[in-house]
């Protein structure tokens, strides 16, 4: 570069090639040598600062899409917990109903579609309404009101306005689901499991209580298995919400297990 400059001085405007140096020139000496080569190095380090800034902001922006992309497909991941056990067993309800030829199956096979129509279809925005989600826990309920027939009693009650209320979608079934598989499926004998939704201004304060498995070797699976469900449903907390906006907690209370969640819907 300094060849370059010096030639192109010299052979376009001046044969004094440095008219602001110390003394007139007209060759290609050390000290200019040097005093070029010092003045383009803060070219070329204020070029370079821009390429290192540029290059700094394009990476941070792909970490932050990969940590986006990351975070959604393990929301993704965390929302699709429903076991595949409570679909099969559902089918081998309804099987054992069609060849009874129950005037229950129509009613059954309609509710599972609607259920699997809500799962498939209805639950990949960040928010669905509570109405909906509710509702879709209703038709859980029904199905499961036909696998355990007269020795399951659920009592649900909802009170408060849910009207134009949004909430995680399948968060609050995870915790049916859970009370079913944990609780219901390991126990013999009349099952009891409460269900309580209650709005007070933009909170939902949800309540589940189900019976603790019978016996020790229960109870130890139970810890053992339902953990790793309700640590997916604290990360989809984590992940979805602000820590202000929610409150999880759970607790062994005289064999029975009790969840109770306050968080915003509004």
């Amino acid at each position: 570069m300094v060849v370059i400059k010096y030639n192109l001085t010299y052979l376009l405007i001046s044969h004094n090639v440095w008219p602001e140096g110390p003394e007139p020139i007209d060759s290609l000496t050390l000290n200019y040598t040097i005093e070029m080569m010092i003045g383009e190095l803060y070219v070329v380090g204020f070029v370079a600062a821009i390429k290192i800034t540029l290059d700094f902001l394009k990476e941070h922006k792909r970490v932050a899409d990969l940590e986006k992309t990351q975070l959604e497909t393990e929301l993704l991941f965390l929302k699709n917990q429903i076991s595949p056990h409570f679909f099969f067993n559902t089918l081998n309800n309804i099987y054992s109903l069609s060849v009874e030829k129950s005037n229950k199956t129509p009613k059954i096979i309609l509710k599972l579609s609607e259920l699997m129509r809500y799962l498939l279809y209805e639950t990949k925005g960040k928010r669905q309404t509570l109405e909906n989600e509710i509702l879709c826990i209703q038709n859980y309920l029904d199905l499961e009101r036909v696998r355990y027939d007269d020795s399951l009693e659920v009592n649900m009650s909802i009170s408060g306005d849910i009207q134009d209320k949004e909430i995680a979608p399948i968060l609050l079934l995870t915790f049916v689901e859970n009370a079913f598989k944990h609780g219901a499926n390991k126990n013999i004998g009349n099952v009891k499991i409460v269900i309580n939704f209650k709005i007070i201004e933009n909170f939902l304060y949800f309540t589940l209580i189900n019976p603790m498995p019978l016996t020790t070797g229960h109870k130890d699976n139970l810890k053992q298995s339902s953990g790793i469900g309700l640590e997916n449903i604290k990360k989809r907390l984590d992940l979805g919400y602000d820590k202000n906006d929610y409150d999880l907690k759970i607790k062994n209370n005289k064999n029975k297990f009790v969840v109770k969640l306050k968080i915003r819907v509004g």
